[in-house]
């Protein structure tokens, strides 16, 4: 039996089990944190109509500074991601009987907070290209229901903004970025997350910069903002203490995020072009070395782009390399690399889409008195987004801090030594 591959007993190229620890910490968030708890003052949010409704001095320091980076003039921070994004929906006035027009291959909360405010998403298959929302399978969903649009932001990279962004003129639709996994890219020069009317960033503990869980939400648009302070901090409480809140009342929620999150989330984001330079290093390195391999599809970079590599995608095409993408990936991790089979299942393959069941035993807001719409959730809707989860794309993290160049090389030859051996597989 032959035994040159590791998966049927050979010797595999990593010796040792990579750590796995993408956050860069050193002495200044340990100081920051230090400092908060010293204050005693571990949050200092008030649902109430005070100075205190806006949050503390560690949370409204670090909004200035996003807002100082990203060039944008309002930064809103939260508790996560996932209720920032909520947030960026209820500050849209997105509710029962509207329509939001969203990727399937994302994390769920991109799709979750559509329902929870009772609006109904609608699925558009993703690009070949980048991963993210296909333009042109956003115009086949439009219909007269359509309130926004969400264009996730997918591994790193942008969605193809200049299309996305004239539809949505067309239309008189809004545009949210899902901006989770791409903080510093660029699409021809602006900064991901600052090109729709609202944009949503993580600092969830899988992201470049983090602070254990917590998010920020940004736009330029004055009112958006207001609304979003109000669905994060209970906003119902204060509608009838302020007089510019007059016809703005909003249900909100406790969404808030803590001085000592937001103490170590400035220090993060100090680091965070360092950071992305070092992925972009290693990813373009990494991309050089395996460009001439028959059948291995690497990232596309378009001009006018800057990739920061959340992830780094490869697709792989059965035909040309000889073997499955599943088959190759266990070889792989037999070698000492594992890689993602796939990322996420399409989102509208999920039970909840399944059953049409969101708020207990009802099918609101699938079928309400308030929409007359039949969107379809069955298997085949998006084909491109099925085949990229079910058979050809696989992502790498090999990119990320504390990797170096010698981890990429090792990679590199494990790669090669499956392709090579491949007949080995069965």
């Amino acid at each position: 039996m032959p035994k040159k591959l590791a998966i049927n007993g050979g010797k595999p190229v990593l010796k040792k089990e990579l750590p796995f620890n993408p956050v860069f910490m050193d002495k200044r968030e340990k100081k920051a944190a230090i400092r908060v708890i010293n204050s005693k003052r571990l949050s200092d949010f008030v649902a109430a109509n005070n100075e205190y409704f806006l949050g503390g001095q560690e949370v409204k320091r670090f909004e200035r500074a996003f807002c100082q980076k990203f060039k944008i003039k309002y930064a809103v921070s939260f508790n996560s991601a996932a209720t920032a994004l909520h947030a960026a929906i209820t500050a849209l006035k997105v509710g029962p009987g509207d329509e939001v027009i969203v990727s399937p291959y994302t994390m769920s909360a991109s799709v979750s907070c559509i329902l929870m405010n009772g609006a109904v998403p609608i699925f558009a298959d993703i690009s070949e290209k980048n991963y993210c929302i296909n333009p042109n399978e956003i115009k086949k969903k439009i219909t007269k229901r359509t309130k926004a649009i969400m264009a996730v932001n997918l591994f790193g990279q942008p969605a193809e903004f200049d299309t996305i962004l004239k539809i949505a003129k067309k239309y008189k639709l809004k545009v949210i970025e899902d901006n989770a996994q791409s903080p510093g890219a660029r699409y021809k020069n602006k900064f991901c997350g600052t090109i729709g009317d609202i944009g949503v960033f993580s600092f969830n503990v899988h992201k470049v910069i983090q602070c254990g869980e917590g998010g920020v939400l940004v736009t330029n648009n004055k009112e958006y903002g207001l609304r979003a302070q109000l669905a994060r901090n209970h906003g119902e409480v204060v509608a009838d203490q302020i007089p510019k809140l007059k016809d703005k009342i909003i249900l909100g929620s406790n969404y808030r995020m803590t001085e000592l999150q937001a103490a170590i989330a400035y220090e993060q984001l100090q680091k965070l072009d360092k950071l992305n330079k070092q992925r972009i290093k290693l990813a373009e390195y990494l991309t050089k070395q395996l460009q001439n391999i028959n059948g291995i599809e690497l990232p596309v970079v378009e001009k006018n782009i800057k990739h920061v590599y959340y992830v780094y995608p490869i697709k792989i095409k059965k035909e040309a390399v000889g073997i499955s993408r599943n088959k190759f990936i266990d070889a792989l991790k037999a070698e000492g690399f594992t890689l993602s089979k796939g990322y996420v299942k399409p989102i509208y393959l999920l039970p909840i889409f399944q059953q049409k069941k969101v708020f207990n035993n009802t099918n609101f807001p699938f079928v309400s008195k308030y929409y007359q719409g039949r969107p379809s959730y069955s298997k085949g809707i998006c084909p491109v987004c099925e085949r990229m989860y079910e058979q050809e794309l696989m992502l790498a993290t090999i990119c990320q801090h504390p990797n170096s160049k010698k981890e990429i090389n090792l990679f590199i030859k494990a790669i090669k030594k499956v392709i090579t051996n491949k007949d080995e597989i069965i």
